[in-house]
């Protein structure tokens, strides 16, 4: 029998002048997570983090805190019912053909979901910051005047799309280890197979079921949920942080229509889950402008990170009496 190399790369792209950075640049909204958050941050990620002015960053750090208590007070509302509009009629074939997508039907199931446009600023957003080298490399793609249809193809890709690199490693009998520069590398969940499933690899025995524990990456698109009159930037931050970058405002996304905070837990991040009255009920939550605005940001040299997902499995063979 073929022995599985200990070592795989998984659809690796051409090698890329950037590949050999060690550091990346990172906006980090400053003021609304908590302070000993902000502080840990710089101090176990941002480059030289620990010998920088401590002092300085909670000054920097309690300065645009009291900016953002203004802005609770002058712009209360401001998330409330943004508008959801429709693409144009130009684009309803690409729309049709996303909606049909086999991995988009089974992603997005749980919840009412439409293809809508929104407005990036009026978004409420959870994530704290944003790696500008995946910025970079999205706009090297789009160029500075992308289209409809680019922008379309860059908010909702099919799912037959380049796939980031990735290499498997058997770290032990029973472990494995995937590592991707894709943040978006992720367990997704158990797999029962029968023998017909499996090709071009001889099997050990006669099988009588294989379970398989599939890692790999989900339906990155842009992605919002609408819930309590609100619209929560749920995936897809880096390419509307592109896309808002070179001028444009309104963007097609795939709205899931939330009514109860139980659905809620179905679709959201663990944030959204954990603290969902800071983005559903605050007067002035994060917004997605608050990327942009140099009083409430900080541009910060951050050492590259690679995502890890290890997945190792446990087996028990016993004889159990007749019954």
């Amino acid at each position: 029998m073929n022995r599985t190399p200990d070592t795989i790369e998984v659809e690796s792209p051409a090698p890329d002048e950037t590949d050999q950075l060690l550091v990346d640049e990172y906006v980090y909204l400053v003021g609304r997570p908590p302070l000993k958050q902000f502080l840990d941050f710089v101090a176990d990620q941002v480059v030289d983090g620990r010998s920088l002015d401590r002092r300085a960053l909670v000054e920097e750090w309690t300065s645009a805190h009291n900016y953002l208590r203004l802005l609770e007070e002058n712009e209360a509302g401001w998330a409330d019912n943004p508008k959801i509009g429709a693409i144009g009629a130009h684009l309803e074939p690409l729309r049709d053909a996303f909606l049909k997508d086999p991995l988009l039907e089974h992603s997005f199931r749980s919840v009412p979901t439409e293809v809508g446009m929104v407005e990036l600023d009026r978004l409420v957003v959870y994530q704290k910051h944003i790696n500008l080298e995946f910025v970079g490399a999205a706009k090297k793609n789009l160029g500075d005047a992308p289209g409809d249809e680019d922008v379309f193809k860059t908010c909702l890709p099919s799912s037959d799309r380049a796939t980031p690199g990735a290499k498997l490693m058997r770290t032990r009998n029973d472990t494995y280890q995937f590592v991707s520069p894709s943040n978006d590398l992720r367990f997704l969940g158990p797999m029962i197979l029968q023998s017909d499933n499996i090709t071009g690899q001889p099997h050990p025995g006669v099988l009588v079921g294989v379970i398989g524990l599939a890692v790999g990456f989900g339906t990155n698109l842009l992605n919002v949920i609408h819930a309590e009159n609100r619209l929560i930037l749920n995936n897809g931050s880096h390419r509307a942080f592109t896309l808002r970058q070179l001028g444009v405002t309104h963007v097609p996304c795939l709205v899931q229509h939330i009514s109860s905070r139980e659905e809620l837990s179905l679709v959201g991040s663990a944030e959204l889950r954990l603290n969902p009255d800071r983005y559903l009920l605050h007067p002035r939550p994060s917004m997605f402008k608050d990327y942009f605005d140099p009083r409430l940001r900080k541009v910060f040299p951050v050492t590259r990170q690679l995502r890890q997902v290890r997945v190792n499995f446990t087996v028990e063979e016993n004889n159990l009496p007749a019954v």
